[in-house]
């Protein structure tokens, strides 16, 4: 009989230098952190970033102090690098469409490339939380511990970036949606 580990134990077993145990949470973290990271940097920089995120975190395992918050842990360090990459790349990331190239590794849902290419017109830190917000499904307090800011940041930049896409888009604004 197999016992299955919980996050924080396999955690605790790559802190200890466990190299299959952080396999393993590589494994189980990779396709949501690839799904964000390609809102942020496009698609073709999303693993990249992912993949550099893990050997930070795998140099930096030991420094934190609860394993129960790997994930939002990764997210930051995801989010970091995304909004490097993205600084990198200019404000604003142009969305292009790769009608030639190969089947993206990590594949998305249905709708969820048209959601991508709606919040490619937003600055990098507003696309994360609307990524958070719209495909993550996350609250404003989770939003927050992911990417290292308070609730009211996060309320404030979806705040911003509903104002940026709804003139973007040229549709009109509904007065009730300012305060969501």
């Amino acid at each position: 009989m197999r016992v299955e580990l919980s996050i924080p134990d396999i955690v605790q077993r790559a802190c200890e230098g466990d190299a299959e145990a952080f396999r393993n949470l590589v494994e189980s973290h990779w396709l949501p952190l690839v799904r964000f990271a390609r809102s942020i940097v496009g698609e073709s920089d999303a693993e990249d970033v992912v993949q550099d995120s893990f050997v930070v975190a795998w140099k930096k395992l030991k420094a934190l102090e609860n394993p129960e918050s790997f994930h939002p842990w990764m997210m930051r360090i995801v989010a970091r690098r995304c909004f490097r990459r993205a600084g990198v790349l200019g404000r604003f990331l142009p969305w292009i469409a790769n009608t030639g190239s190969p089947e993206p590794s990590v594949p998305a849902a249905t709708g969820e490339f048209e959601v991508e290419r709606i919040l490619s017109l937003l600055p990098a830190r507003q696309r994360a939380v609307m990524h958070l917000t719209v495909i993550e499904g996350m609250s404003d307090n989770e939003i927050g511990r992911a990417l290292g800011i308070r609730a009211a940041s996060v309320r404030s930049h979806r705040r911003r970036a509903r104002q940026i896409l709804a003139s973007l888009l040229d549709r009109p604004r509904n007065r009730a949606e300012e305060y969501a």
